[in-house]
């Protein structure tokens, strides 16, 4: 999903086709506060990735006062940042770029430039959603379920870890099994690909 932050209803219906025509969802708003009220009210991000291309100056609440804001609540990863800007200058993108926002673009741009690095943008915030999934699951496992799991990793069969940990072969087994569905995998090839 592209999300397009611009007060300018040109701007915003041209981005919209833009992304249409290259089979990217996008919903327009006509400003930051439009932005982060839709933002606050919706259940999580899109596990397609989701991307916001945002003017920077812009009636009320700037692009740049939305792009802190997003940044304090740790939500860049998930949804990267293209600055679009008819009044832009050089120490501006700098800084943008070096405070984390995913690129910066000049009005008039290159149609084609834009949507390939809202493409890249999109790719690395599903990357982000999938890391962000292993990190919960992982969160969700028990202490045990910890260690039976480094030893998995390291290519242990049940009856060594069983030995390693002092505990029966049938309860490493079952935390096989419980580590196997949590970790949404069924075999520890499987569960070794994920976390690589």
């Amino acid at each position: 999903m592209l999300h397009i932050v611009d007060d300018e209803e040109v701007i915003q219906d041209a981005l919209s086709w833009l992304a249409q025509s290259r089979g990217i969802a996008a919903t327009a708003y006509d400003g930051a506060d439009a932005f982060l009220a839709a933002l606050d009210t919706r259940p999580g991000f899109d596990e397609g990735g989701e991307c916001l291309l945002l003017d920077i100056r812009m009636p009320g609440t700037s692009g740049i006062a939305l792009f802190e804001t997003l940044d304090a609540r740790g939500l860049t990863a998930r949804l990267p940042v293209i600055f679009l800007t008819g009044h832009g200058d050089v120490p501006m993108a700098v800084s943008a770029l070096k405070r984390g926002a995913f690129d910066f673009f000049e009005k008039p741009f290159n149609d084609n430039s834009l949507m390939d690095r809202v493409e890249e943008a999109l790719a690395a915030s599903r990357s982000a959603g999938a890391s962000a999934a292993i990190h919960d699951r992982l969160a969700a496992l028990s202490v045990r379920e910890r260690e039976v799991l480094d030893l998995i990793l390291e290519g242990k069969m049940n009856k060594v870890i069983a030995d390693c940990l002092g505990i029966s072969m049938r309860t490493v087994e079952v935390h096989r099994a419980h580590i196997f569905d949590k970790m949404n995998v069924k075999t520890a090839v499987e569960l070794a690909r994920l976390l690589k």
